[in-house]
């Protein structure tokens, strides 16, 4: 490693701080190759990230009944291979040397780990991946636009239905990768606690959003309960809430407040965003288990329901959207939970589930049903909330994810 390696990297990630610079450096084997050696293979499945130092490293996409066609040329402070560390696909493109080249290589497990501790380069990843998705969506596009150009009139309907299924295609693709990445970063299993018991559940949509949860054990005796959801959808939506998490998960180390850690997380959502069309709700409470009492914050978040007694009752509370405007105050509240008691988190795919008449599931029905079944334990009553939403919706589309999150107070 040398001093160029140091530039290259912030070059090619603009805006990381000094020490993820030096991570990068530290996980990343400089190699050489001279001129015609195909780095990335279309078609095949790898795993290496490279960030080009020296040479130029030409982008070609092998096109049926064209041959091989140029989509990009790379040069020093260029990267490429990001698509291999998010999921298994094959490579969609050939990366060859033009010249003698110097790379750097990182592996995906590393990169992994990177990504998680540093909210600034995940942000920089999703802006080339989202980059590169429209290119390639562009040279399909480009295919079948080019091929019914020679065609008769008669084809016409033809052509504009063979550009739908392209489109459709390119929206399933996006779709299952937003919902793999959604899943790879949900906590895989909850942390349980004598006192307290947390089940959740989470369905995306065919439209797939940024919900996430999260149950943090701060200490010996604070937990913080998190439910959050990025207001967009896709790709896009699900790559931000894997960001906005990691803030929330960064944040709950340093403060005991919930108001504290939740303007933390929405001041770095200003940092790492470069549009301002990405915000989210939230609610972030922390519990101290040894008396019960529950503080926190809702950022036009879903009120949550407290059943205590067979009563259920919806937590108060007010305040905006994190990272729309960047001047924000957030009020907390604090709640007593007894013994006994289940607290309720959830999204608005739960009440605004529609069924084929287009009726909604409604905060009635559903307070009823957590009225009427909500002695079960946390486990149980997700998920018979989970099947009565099922039932009413009858396999009707859904636009939005369903996310459930459940504590229950031990006697």
């Amino acid at each position: 490693m040398n001093i160029g390696t140091t530039s290259v990297l912030r070059m090619a990630f603009h805006g990381l701080d000094a020490q993820t610079v030096q991570d990068l450096r530290a996980v990343s084997q400089r190699k050489e190759y001279p001129a015609g050696t195909v780095l990335c293979k279309q078609g095949e499945i790898e795993h290496t990230f490279y960030v080009i130092v020296e040479g130029t490293v030409a982008v070609s996409r092998n096109v049926e009944g064209e041959g091989e066609r140029i989509l990009n040329m790379l040069g020093p402070n260029g990267y490429f291979g990001e698509m291999g560390l998010i999921d298994d696909s094959p490579r969609m493109a050939n990366c060859t040397c033009v010249s003698p080249t110097i790379v750097l290589e990182m592996t995906e497990a590393e990169f992994d780990r990177l990504l998680e501790e540093s909210p600034g380069l995940a942000y920089a990843l999703i802006q080339t991946v989202l980059s590169n998705s429209r290119r390639m969506d562009q040279v399909y596009i480009e295919d079948l636009q080019n091929k019914n150009v020679a065609l008769q009139k008669a084809y016409d309907e033809l052509q504009a239905a063979q550009e739908k299924l392209v489109e459709k295609k390119r929206l399933e693709r996006e779709i299952e990768l937003a919902a793999d990445v959604q899943r790879s970063l949900l906590p895989s299993a909850l942390p349980q606690f004598p006192d307290y018991d947390f089940f959740a559940f989470l369905t995306p949509a065919r439209q797939v959003g940024g919900d996430f949860y999260d149950v943090i054990a701060l200490d010996d005796e604070h937990i913080g309960i998190l439910i959050a959801d990025v207001a967009d959808k896709g790709f896009h939506a699900a790559l931000f809430m894997a960001v906005t998490r990691t803030l929330f998960q960064q944040a709950a180390q340093h403060s005991l407040s919930p108001s504290q850690v939740a303007l933390e997380v929405h001041r770095s959502m200003f940092q790492v965003a470069e549009t301002e069309d990405m915000f989210l709700t939230a609610f972030y409470g922390v519990l101290h288990r040894s008396s019960g009492q529950l503080t926190y914050v809702r950022a036009a978040q879903d009120r949550p329901l407290l059943l205590r007694n067979g009563e259920v009752t919806e937590l108060a509370g007010n305040g905006r959207f994190l990272g729309m405007l960047y001047e924000l105050e957030l009020e907390e509240f604090t709640v007593q939970i007894e013994p006994g008691d289940r607290l309720i988190l959830y999204s608005d795919g739960v009440p605004d589930a529609e069924n084929w008449s287009n009726d909604n599931y409604g905060m009635e029905r559903f307070k009823q049903f957590v009225a009427e079944h909500g002695q079960q334990s946390a486990e149980a009553l997700t998920k018979a909330i989970v099947k009565d939403v099922a039932k009413w919706c009858a396999n009707a589309p859904s636009s939005d994810d369903l996310t459930l999150l459940i504590m229950e107070a031990i006697r």
